[in-house]
């Protein structure tokens, strides 16, 4: 959200209460405590300090390379619920320096807050000596908009050629500057600035991060309004963030995921290839044991077959009851499923349809989500009546757990967990009294914690795994992450790569996509070009809206192209757990943008083209109809996986490629255990 019009003036109606000096400091050391008096005029007299309100700045430290920063105006007026969950050590303590000027200094390691009394306001954040970023004049301020609600901003400085990245799933340019960014949780397609997956948390190339601890609304303006720093704010009268030392991308995200929860290890059997009816294509048991059929006379190997929402009735979603005329025996089909060695995914959402009969029920027991008035929410979009479920309600997450648990009886092993962007705000009152606003973005949270603690307690630590569209900070805790419903097309393909880069960036271990495209029938080739993408992400699956994605559906060709990276993914298993660990330890993402991997190479910082896929194997993805791709090998040796070539790196290539290959390229000699003439033979 923009404040001022230009440099000079403030948005008209606005009132904007800037901290124009560092008046006094007070230390708490028994707390790792700095706090910071910023008056909004400059106080050079007795008389300065009547009718003067004055912004209260508070520092603590918190963990080792991590500080907290507390911008408050009335201090009285409490934050609302929720809030994350953030894993910070009580008994952490910084270290607080006073000098003989007035200048005082709070360390958490490497990380040190440097402020002073004076006439300006300043905050310097230095790690090793090195600046990172400062607070300056005109950087923090209470705002009152025109209809008298309240904001808080904070600005901190962007150096020349400093890039931005993160902020959740993003599917726009991949370096944020110059970006207005609004963490508000949407179901907009891949093809807009909304997002599934919004994460308040930037990574800086200066080798630190920002994370905004606000579940609500939160506004980035990425050297937008003001071209030189970052400016995020917050509705209300305090604005709290966590300033995370690096020195490189991914030490930051190893704090980030230290304090809010790393990605957990998944089943061996999720790497595989999954197999979706589709959405809205006609099918029953014949259909989907003749796809399952026919991968296996192709020599596809499949792993997990899923059943879109139409395994229920129109209408019902969500009711969890197989839809007797297209799934006469669900438990015998399940079961014969197993028999052929494959997994069993279901697609559930958190709505409750007026004609499912969970509707009449939760609304009995007071588990779906209520107006202020205290009727039951009700919207006609997705679903005619549609409530939500209100996991705010401990009893309510037991109803509903207790209805999944009768599909893990039949032997379901996973579910889709879909939806959970479109949480209403106006009006509402949740069971705990949860702020609607903060709860709009939290609320997908609470709804795969849901499920993936039930699959937890009964697969066990390691064996649950979902099929999620919507995250916030977090959410990396509960995986796998797909990226939401995306066109068939070569220009597609690579926003639905920005938004894993970003996404990978801010905090989530596994992503995957749907193969060729949600949207529309693809042509062949994206098709094909789409399946060695696909195969070669963390987790991959086959899925589309009105159209099947089997790949004899396209021609001969596409199926010797989904054999071939099929069977290569499956060589990969081995290295891909390995760099699961990793994920899990260090919260290091199996996608790894070239910045994360490379980021003493400047010329990685503004890549999004291709990726590392763990960190000894570079993948460039091949967008062009005719097949050209230009890519970059950074420093090193780089051999490819399907011709055996070496190249040295420090470099671009241009290269043109068939289907059945694209730029795939092993560090340094690594040995992953690829046998390309295996694949083919």
């Amino acid at each position: 959200m923009r404040f001022t019009n230009g440099y000079w003036l403030d948005r008209e109606g606005f009132t904007v209460q800037r901290g124009r000096q560092v008046h006094d400091l007070q230390v708490d050391a028994e707390q790792s405590e700095v706090r910071a008096y910023a008056p909004v005029r400059p106080v050079h007299t007795r008389g300065d300090t009547l009718n003067n309100p004055q912004l209260t700045v508070t520092y603590q430290a918190v963990a080792d390379g991590v500080i907290r920063v507390r911008v408050q105006n009335h201090r009285g007026v409490r934050t609302p619920e929720p809030r994350f969950e953030i894993a910070a050590d009580a008994q952490y303590r910084g270290v607080i320096t006073e000098g003989a000027d007035g200048a005082v200094s709070l360390a958490a390691g490497d990380l040190e807050l440097r402020i002073a009394r004076g006439d300006e306001w300043k905050a310097d954040f230095v790690s090793a000596g090195r600046e990172l970023t400062s607070s300056l004049e005109r950087s923090i301020a209470h705002v009152i908009a025109p209809d008298g609600k309240r904001y808080m901003h904070e600005q901190l400085t962007l150096r020349p050629g400093e890039s931005i990245y993160g902020l959740g799933e993003r599917f726009g340019a991949f370096v944020k500057n110059g970006q207005s960014v609004d963490i508000w949780n949407e179901d907009g397609g891949t093809t807009s600035e909304q997002a599934y997956k919004n994460v308040p948390l930037y990574l800086s190339s200066r080798g630190y991060g920002v994370f905004v601890e606000d579940t609500g609304g939160v506004s980035f303006e990425v050297g937008s309004e003001m071209t030189t720093r970052v400016q995020f704010s917050v509705e209300g009268q305090s604005l709290t963030y966590l300033l995370i030392d690096g020195p490189t991308p991914k030490d930051v995200l190893r704090r980030y995921t230290g304090l809010t929860g790393r990605p957990p290890l998944v089943p061996e059997w999720s790497y595989g290839l999954w197999l979706s009816t589709s959405f809205t294509t006609d099918y029953d048991e014949a259909t989907v044991m003749s796809f399952i059929d026919g991968m296996e006379q192709r020599g596809i190997p499949l792993s997990v077959f899923h059943f879109d929402c139409f395994w229920m009735r129109g209408f019902t979603w969500s009711d969890f009851i197989w839809d007797p005329a297209t799934f006469p025996d669900p438990e015998g089909m399940i079961r014969r499923l197993h028999e052929r060695g494959l997994k069993v995914c279901v697609w559930i959402n958190p709505y409750i349809a007026q004609k499912s009969y969970l509707f009449d029920e939760g609304m009995e027991l007071g588990y779906l989500v209520r107006t202020t008035s205290g009727d039951v929410w009700q919207t006609d979009l997705w679903q005619a009546g549609m409530a939500l479920v209100d996991f705010t309600n401990p009893e309510a997450v037991r109803w509903y757990r207790g209805k999944l648990e009768a599909l893990l009886d039949m032997g379901v092993d996973c579910f889709k967990t879909d939806f959970g962007e479109r949480i209403p705000v106006r009006d509402i009152s949740w069971h705990d009294g949860a702020d609607p606003e903060k709860m709009h973005n939290y609320y997908t949270h609470l709804f795969n914690r849901t499920v993936f603690d039930l699959l937890v307690q009964r697969r066990g630590e390691g064996d649950a795994v979902l099929f999620a569209r919507s995250a916030t900070a977090g959410g990396q805790q509960y995986p796998v992450h797909w990226g939401g419903d995306n066109d068939s097309s070569l220009p597609s393909m690579g926003e639905t790569l920005r938004g894993g880069l970003s996404l990978a960036l801010s905090g989530f271990g596994y992503w995957s996509h749907d193969i060729g495209g949600f949207e529309g029938n693809p042509d062949p080739l994206v098709f094909k070009r789409w399946l060695a993408f696909g195969l070669l992400s963390s987790h991959s699956r086959l899925h589309g809206s009105s159209s099947y994605r089997v790949p004899w559906a396209f021609d001969d060709e596409a199926v010797a192209v989904a054999r071939r990276f099929t069977l290569l993914k499956q060589q990969l298993v081995p290295y891909l757990q390995d760099m699961a660990r990793q994920a899990h330890e260090h919260g290091t993402p199996l996608l790894r943008p070239m910045v994360l991997e490379f980021p003493e190479d400047r010329t990685c910082h503004a890549i999004d083209t291709q990726y590392m896929l763990g960190d000894s194997l570079l993948v460039a993805p091949v967008f062009d109809p005719q097949g050209e791709v230009e890519f970059y090998l950074p420093e090193g040796r780089w051999t490819s996986v399907f011709d055996g070539t070496v190249e040295t790196g420090g470099r671009w290539l241009r290269q043109r490629h068939g289907v059945m290959t694209l730029p795939l390229y092993v560090r340094d000699g690594e040995d992953l255990g690829l046998d390309i003439a295996a694949i083919d033979g």
